[in-house]
């Protein structure tokens, strides 16, 4: 599983850029309100205009790379790396939008780091691996597979 964990930070800081684009394109846009305006073309306002519309993007490229993380890997080992999108995103806060990051900030996000790491060492193979090695095992000696009635028998 340790081997996908490129692929799960790219998810990991796909989806905190997203988070940052969609900061600024709110911002951008100033404060919302609905307020005499039609609704569905507020929305519409909103989610094209450019870094909102930059920010769901990359959420849909953060979501593809998490659905083939899923197919190799076990959902218990890779979903709680998504928390390190705090991480990324706390700091992308701190240094783009000046925010405040106190004491209690720092030490929850080096809490998540720590369970983050735990997890990254529990790394074995996942069923999804088991199985890709077992068909490629059948393949490769095809004089170790059974038929259905040799099992049965």
């Amino acid at each position: 599983m340790t081997k996908y964990i490129p692929f799960i930070l790219f998810t990991v800081f796909t989806n905190a850029a997203a988070q940052v684009m969609l900061k600024y394109g709110m911002m951008q846009l100033g404060p919302l309100t609905f307020a005499g305006v039609n609704p569905i073309l507020k929305i519409l306002q909103i989610v094209f205009s450019p870094w909102v519309f930059l920010g769901l993007c990359t959420f849909v490229i953060s979501m593809a790379s998490h659905l083939f993380v899923l197919s190799k890997v076990d959902l218990s080992f890779a979903y709680p790396f998504l928390s390190l999108a705090y991480v990324a995103v706390a700091v992308f806060a701190y240094f783009v939008f000046r925010e405040d990051v106190n004491a209690m900030r720092i030490l929850g996000i080096a809490l998540i780091c720590g369970g983050t790491f735990f997890i990254a060492q529990s790394g074995g193979p996942s069923r999804a691996e088991s199985v890709d090695r077992q068909v490629a095992d059948a393949v490769a000696n095809p004089s170790h597979m059974h038929n259905a009635s040799e099992v049965s028998q």
